[in-house]
């Protein structure tokens, strides 16, 4: 799988959003300081076509990431963070990719929970942590 982060792998709906947030069968863990929220949908066939890549692969998951005005006050610290959590989701995203169920959907929000900055390598350790444990508990 390629390492690229497309505007087909994020969520962007708010329908999604709501279900994701909203809805009961969605699960959450910790690695502080990250919470990762995840559902897995089954999909419907017009979003199958549409989405379905070439050689009938599964699609890869759409993420969400969100960091609180509340945690940091300037935009330019949430957007460092945000980079930050794109980034290690980015270069690790095929941990999930091939435990992910044919004709299933996995939704992901990644939500920031500290006041202070980490540096890179600890984020991302976090994020592989999260992306390990999810890729888990979707193939039981």
């Amino acid at each position: 799988m390629n390492n690229h982060f497309p505007k087909s792998e994020r969520i962007v709906s708010k329908k999604l959003m709501n279900e994701l947030f909203t809805m009961s069968g969605s699960q959450s863990m910790v690695a502080f300081p990250i919470r990762a929220i995840y559902r897995v949908n089954k999909r419907q066939e017009s979003e199958d076509q549409s989405r379905e890549n070439e050689g009938g692969r599964t699609v890869a998951p759409q993420i969400l990431i969100s960091v609180p005005k509340r945690h940091f006050k300037h935009a330019v610290d949430r957007n460092r963070v945000k980079r930050q959590i794109r980034e290690a989701y980015r270069l690790n995203k095929s941990i999930l990719c091939d435990s992910l169920i044919s004709g299933h959907q996995l939704l992901i929000a990644f939500v920031w929970l500290s006041d202070s900055h980490c540096p890179s390598a600890v984020v991302q350790q976090r994020v592989v942590s999260l992306l390990q444990r999810i890729a888990e508990k979707i193939k039981n």
